[in-house]
Order: structure tokens, then sequence, then C-alpha cells
């Protein structure tokens, strides 16, 4: 059973629930502050994910590539302003930059990757249950600042993990340890540049760079 991932969904919905209750009591220049502390937590975790793999990386020109290959794609698609749509259905705008940091810090991450793996082929949910407490205090605090409508980066989550865990036995064959160096690294920039976003630095269009990450699969599988 997938009791790993449904943790960690719960304390996503947990805590975009508490977060919202705790924002009708702040103050807009203290939730400018918060603002502020996301988008500069964003930028410092992607700085990490980047240096701290960038070594072990045995292509370092890939991530190049694709960042301009899927950020291309992506812009062709039209991602950011369907999405933006999308969730303008249920909110104001900004809620679509929580969204999509929410999920990029929910799902692209060695934990949330390799978690459910663990989970399926031998049953030890502990990088999922590590992921669910990261996950919770994120969660509440992105919601504290957007809003409920955090709670839409759950589904999105239990959908990613909930994939990953059933083709645990095909997906080993290809999530190999330098296939994940190299899409933790893609990772790591699409979420330094949710925090630029965040900070109004400049509007990166993070969604319009997600094909960024299909593309180390490509390679890998072409090779």
């Amino acid at each position: 059973m997938m009791i790993g991932t449904f943790v960690n969904t719960g304390t996503i919905l947990a805590g975009s629930i508490l977060g919202s209750v705790l924002r009708q009591g702040i103050k807009e220049k203290y939730q400018n502050c918060l603002y502020n502390a996301m988008g500069l937590a964003a930028l410092g975790l992607g700085i990490n994910s980047v240096t701290s793999n960038m070594s072990d990386s045995k292509y370092p020109v890939l991530f190049i590539v694709s960042l301009a290959i899927g950020s291309l794609a992506g812009t062709i698609l039209n991602l950011e302003d369907r999405f933006q749509a999308l969730v303008g259905h249920f909110g104001k705008s900004e809620l679509a930059k929580g969204l999509s940091t929410g999920i990029l810090l929910f799902c692209i991450g060695s934990l949330s990757i390799l978690g459910p793996m663990q989970s399926a082929l031998y049953g030890d949910n502990t990088y999922l249950f590590t992921n669910a407490t990261l996950d919770f205090v994120t969660s509440t605090v992105l919601a504290s600042t957007y809003g409920i409508g955090m709670a839409f980066a759950a589904p999105v989550l239990f959908c990613w993990q909930g994939s990953i865990y059933l083709g645990a036995s095909f997906l080993q064959t290809f999530l190999t340890g330098p296939l994940m160096t190299e899409i933790t690294i893609i990772g790591g920039f699409l979420i330094a540049a949710s925090g630029l976003s965040i900070l109004n630095v400049k509007d990166m269009k993070t969604l319009n760079m997600l094909p960024s990450l299909l593309i180390p699969i490509l390679f890998f599988l072409f090779l």
C-alpha cells in the first residue's frame, strides 16, 4: 500500500488548512514579509540543489541544453498562461505563482522521487515520512501567504508519487544515479527560478520551463 504517499498528501492538506487559517489574522505587511521569506527559501533550496549535485554530473552541458530545449517547448505550448487561466477560476493570479512553486518544491526532489520507489520495492517509507514533515511546514507557510488554494498541490503530489510507486519496477531501470543527478540539477534551477519570481526580481515563467525535466530522461533512453 502507498502508506507513505497517503501520509505525504495528508500533510500538505493539513498544512494548507492550517496556513489558510493563520492567514486570516496576518496583516498585508506581514504577508509581504512571508512572500520575501518564501522567495529567499526557494532561491536557497534551488541553489543548494544545483551546487551539491553539479560536481557529480557526468554530462556538464546537459542541463544547459535541457533548460534551453525544455523552456522553448514549454513556451510554444504556453504552459504558464494555460495554468494561470486554470487557477484563475479558483482565485487571484498570485495563487498560480504559489501553486507552481509548491508543486516544484513538493514533487521535484530526491525524497519525492526516491521515496515512492523505496516504498514500492522495499516497503521502506522513511524517505516519504521525512518528505511529509518538510512538506507540512512548507505548505503551512505557502498557504499563509497564498491561501487555501495551495491544497490543490496535494492531488498533484499524489498522482506524481503514485505513478512512480506503481511503475517502480519499470522505472528503476532508468532512474539511475547519473540520471537522478541531472534531474535534480535542473529541478534546482527551476526552484531557484520560482524564488526569483516570488521576489519579483524577474518573472521567470517557471512552468514554461518544466519540460526541461524530460530532456535528461530522453537523453538517457537514447543512450
